[in-house]
């Protein structure tokens, strides 16, 4: 494909997202999707002749297109938000134009030394303590997910204990985290060789919303260490994923300290808040975490995948070479698109994105608290919402049913999409207030959706 060509087709592909509209207003594709639907609309086998784009067009129109479910629609409340923006879909264009493979500096210096940049600006950002910076013995790296960071970096605690403690206690050490902490973690301590009898994981303390409480923590490490047990290694969370609880992480990070473990803050979803002056508190205890994550592929506007990991020390002080701060060895130049994003937005702009949707979700939390028949569940603490219809006390499963029927017609009306999660034993609805174009409106209309369906449950009408 030669220069004109590729501009011609390249327009031609922009021109029809423009028209198809990812960001369309129904965001579920479940009134005409099957599992295997794709299956029965495509051949056997691929072509042996190339098709036109024409036909191509046609196919992701008709057969891709109705099996997407729209995650930058304005009326997707289902999950944490996974941002796109003009910006970020600029920076993934440019980045498969180059489609590097920039596992070492010397395979492209400006992918390296880009993203040590990018990343010492976002710490600045956040206000990261200095050892996190490229500057001081640590630095950052961008890595697919909040999952890859969780497992780099827990290797790297193993890592660090077994050369004090000898190879062969590995089936001693143990792992201390919240049980809402996400599942990543416990995948990360299989993929180390933790055994599974050794990932504590603590219940948290429903008066805090959910967050782990300290003492729990601390009186399961003392338990461990009687045993003869390794402890090395707290996970602590900063929004979670039930309920957008914050760890307290002033009193693990002296836990951590005072036993010599390695602490990881996981703000995969509630980091973007922290750039905002008001919201920066909830990192306080920052400075005595080893490392630190958050995904600007949630609310930052940036494209997936882009995950951001911070450690206080490396093992490089000159040249990076990024092989060695991840599980594959090949990466792409993922940071074009979050500079693009900084650069074509600014920090004020990017805070007013987040405030926004903060606001969003303080408006439905007050819409619902105005409805006698709903009750949140925990208190909002950033843009997420935890809500259910309230049982009858003669109800013999606690509302799980009247809220699961809730959710279902819902999600089937194709009009607005959102998820749930348990919550002491309670099926709660989550309201997670996150897509770029969301405005009032949509979250008004949401909220109509979903009084309409329960006095449509209420009242038994089908």
């Amino acid at each position: 494909m030669d220069a004109e060509q590729l501009r011609e087709c390249g327009h031609r592909m922009v021109d029809f997202v423009a028209v198809t509209n990812p960001s369309r207003p129904s965001p579920s594709s479940a009134k005409c999707r099957h599992p295997g639907y794709l299956k029965e609309l495509l051949p056997d086998t691929a072509p042996s002749k190339p098709d036109t784009l024409e036909a191509l067009f046609y196919d992701i129109r008709e057969k891709i297109v109705p099996g997407v479910t729209h995650w930058q629609s304005p009326n997707y409340f289902a999950y944490y938000p996974s941002n796109s923006s003009t910006a970020g879909f600029l920076g993934e264009m440019l980045s498969a134009a180059f489609n590097i493979v920039g596992f070492s500096w010397i395979t492209s210096p400006a992918a390296t030394e880009l993203e040590v940049i990018v990343l010492d600006w976002f710490a600045k950002m956040l206000r990261l303590p200095s050892q996190f910076l490229s500057t001081a013995l640590g630095g950052g790296v961008i890595q697919g997910t909040a999952s890859e960071a969780v497992l780099v970096v827990l290797l790297a605690a193993r890592d660090r204990t077994l050369r004090k403690h000898g190879k062969t206690s590995l089936e001693k050490l143990v792992v201390y985290a919240s049980d809402q902490t996400h599942s990543a973690l416990q995948k990360a301590c299989q993929i180390a060789g933790i055994f599974p009898e050794n990932v504590r994981l603590v219940k948290a303390d429903c008066d805090k919303n959910y967050a782990v409480a300290p003492l729990a923590i601390s009186d399961a490490i003392a338990t461990d260490l009687s045993s003869g047990l390794i402890p090395f290694f707290i996970c602590a969370t900063v929004g979670t994923t039930s309920s957008s609880a914050v760890d307290p992480l002033p009193e693990l990070g002296q836990i951590a300290k005072a036993n010599n473990m390695w602490l990881h803050i996981d703000a995969a979803y509630a980091g973007s808040a922290c750039i905002c002056p008001e919201y920066r508190h909830y990192l306080n205890g920052v400075e005595e975490a080893d490392s630190f994550n958050m995904n600007a592929h949630k609310w930052f506007l940036t494209n997936f995948d882009c995950s951001l990991l911070w450690v206080k020390a490396s093992e490089e002080n000159s040249v990076f070479d990024f092989k060695d701060w991840q599980i594959p060895l090949g990466r792409c130049f993922r940071s074009l698109k979050l500079w693009m994003v900084l650069r074509l937005y600014g920090v004020d702009n990017l805070q007013s994105h987040i405030r926004k949707h903060i606001e969003l979700a303080k408006h439905f939390e007050q819409l619902v608290i105005s409805d006698s028949r709903f009750e949140v569940v925990t208190p909002r603490t950033f843009s997420l919402v935890c809500l259910r219809l309230v049982p009858l006390a003669s109800d013999q499963d606690n509302g799980r049913k009247l809220n699961y029927d809730l959710m279902d017609a819902a999600n089937s009306s194709g009009k607005i999409f959102i998820s749930h999660t348990i919550l002491s034993g309670k099926f709660v609805l989550r309201f997670a207030v996150g897509a770029p174009l969301t405005e009032e409106q949509h979250i008004n209309a949401a909220w109509k959706i979903l009084q309409d369906l329960a006095t449509k449950q209420l009242l038994g009408s089908p």
